[in-house]
């Protein structure tokens, strides 16, 4: 058959390109339903990832949180209409000790690799989890981002001390406010701090026990572990804050993505004896751990909602121009694409 691909060829600019590709192969065939943009589609869409990346990476099909339903699967174990989130992450080894989202041959779509801006994708049977029927979709469709934060807490769990009385999230984005909601959910007993500096996003940050602004922290404040979901060269100001107020031997997982190095307080670092955790991306057991986490919270999945920034329809090339643009002027939640192209 011949399918359609929507790649970004340059700034801004989107071309079809077609792919011939066999039904009859080992893959599930997937049509695209709801798409969410990411802050990496916009870099690449913008331009602003540089010259340097652009040239290696385009032409490439943007897009990595999405869900699908089925549509063919040549062994039968899927019924055409079946809901599925699709993994962007595309593992070709395996490793005993290295998960497939750190392993270095890994693909990832819509970073070098064509993401899920087409008619249809070509799944393996491990890159893809069945979805409850009564999902709310436009939730779904980012539900990729809501596998990092999940991913950032299971290597939390496993890397930390066990006091887990009090916990520090820096960052009032999309990210912070999922980091914080999972955490509030999955330690109920435990008094969840989050740091940001925008006073109406820290508004929707209603379920936490204390909201501080970044430049008002009392001096006496203390956590046992902290979650640093701020990223770009903020990250450096939040880590050092966290470093600052940190209780002794705690630990902070970084999530928050810079495109250049930043400068941290290490003799802090040091003498308090913290253990820092970085996370990236997810894989398969991360996303199917988060549907069934979500599956199991429906009031999660109602406080995600609030996340929901626009839902835009697109049937065509400039309907995607049109979302990414409106994307680059929303100041909260996440631009849902309904793929009807």
């Amino acid at each position: 058959m011949i399918n359609q691909v929507y790649r970004l060829v340059s700034e801004r600019q989107f071309e079809i390109t077609y792919k011939d590709r066999s039904i009859n192969s080992d893959h599930v065939i997937v049509r695209p339903t709801h798409l969410s943009i990411c802050a990496a589609d916009q870099r690449y869409y913008t331009g602003s990832r540089g010259k340097e990346a652009l040239s290696e990476k385009l032409p490439m099909a943007l897009i990595h949180e999405g869900i699908g339903e089925v549509v063919y699967d040549s062994k039968g174990e899927y019924q055409p209409g079946t809901k599925v989130v699709m993994i962007p992450n595309t593992p070709v080894e395996k490793d005993d000790y290295i998960a497939e989202n750190y392993l270095r041959t890994s693909k990832f779509r819509s970073s070098g690799y064509d993401g899920f801006m087409q008619d249809y994708v070509f799944l393996e049977r491990d890159r893809f989890v069945v979805l409850p029927e009564d999902v709310n979709s436009n939730v779904a469709a980012f539900t990729e981002l809501i596998t990092i934060a999940m991913h950032a807490i299971t290597r939390f769990e496993k890397k930390a001390h066990n006091r887990r009385n009090t916990f520090g999230i820096w960052g009032d984005g999309n990210l912070g406010y999922i980091t914080a909601l999972l955490l509030k959910r999955k330690y109920k007993d435990s008094k969840i701090i989050v740091a940001g500096k925008t006073a109406f996003k820290l508004d929707n940050f209603s379920f936490v026990d204390e909201v501080y602004n970044i430049n008002e922290i009392p001096e006496n404040l203390k956590f046992d572990h902290a979650f640093e979901c701020v990223g770009g060269i903020g990250s450096q100001y939040a880590i050092n804050q966290i470093i600052d107020h940190i209780i002794p031997e705690g630990s902070i997982s970084i999530l928050g993505v810079s495109e250049y190095p930043v400068e941290i307080n290490t003799r802090m670092l040091l003498e308090k004896g913290i253990t820092m955790i970085g996370s990236s991306r997810s894989g398969y057991e991360d996303f199917k751990n988060t549907v069934d986490f979500l599956s199991e919270n429906q009031i999660v999945v109602d406080y995600l909602e609030t996340l929901i920034g626009s839902v835009n329809e697109v049937k065509t090339i400039q309907d995607i121009i049109d979302a990414f643009e409106k994307d680059l002027t929303t100041s909260w939640g996440k631009t849902v694409l309904e793929w009807k192209i």
